[in-house]
């Protein structure tokens, strides 16, 4: 019989005694800088889309809002946690998108004060033609070995820092300290 001691499952079941890694202060700042630059390249994108259809009625931003939209019909306020966006933004680019017919807004049967979007005949065909485009894209990142599990990885930290900082907004805007629980 040996006594030898199975390290490996001896050092998973102890606990770890050294304190757990500080975050890089600069790797997390350069997470935040590329998620906001993704974003803005992601407008470029589909501005470039748009000039290349010959689209000159929409902006990126409110091609944007409109993929977003979908087949949904939502309030402005969903919206606008849907994408990236701020308030006044989305009130001043949903009426455009009306005057130019790719929304349409009715006010809500059971409340009065709430409107809802969705996207109009119009704003529907420009919608799929984004939803086409974005599908190019996948197809050339699967083509260029872009994995599934690379994705998954990057929305679980996006959404993770996401939740958190939700978690700390939240106090502050109930005037409590964060610090103070």
């Amino acid at each position: 019989m040996s006594h030898e001691v199975d390290t490996a499952r001896t050092t998973e079941a102890l606990p770890s005694e050294a304190p757990p890694s500080a975050i890089n202060n600069a790797h997390y700042l350069e997470v935040l800088v590329l998620a906001e630059r993704l974003h803005r390249q992601f407008l470029e994108v589909i501005q470039l889309e748009l000039d290349t259809m010959g689209v000159r009625d929409i902006n990126n931003v409110r091609a944007l809002i409109l993929l977003n939209i979908g087949d949904a019909e939502m309030t402005a306020s969903e919206l606008l946690w849907r994408g990236c966006y701020l308030g006044s933004n989305v009130s001043y680019n949903l009426k455009k998108l009306t005057e130019s017919g790719y929304v349409v807004q009715e006010r809500s049967a059971h409340d009065r004060r709430v409107v809802i979007v969705r996207n109009s005949e119009k704003g529907l065909e420009l919608c799929n033609l984004l939803k086409k485009m974005n599908a190019r894209h996948l197809e050339a990142l699967a083509k260029a070995n872009f994995r599934e599990d690379d994705l998954d990885i990057c929305r679980h930290t996006l959404r993770t820092l996401q939740q958190f900082w939700s978690r700390t907004i939240q106090p502050a805007r109930l005037g409590m300290d964060p610090r103070f629980g």
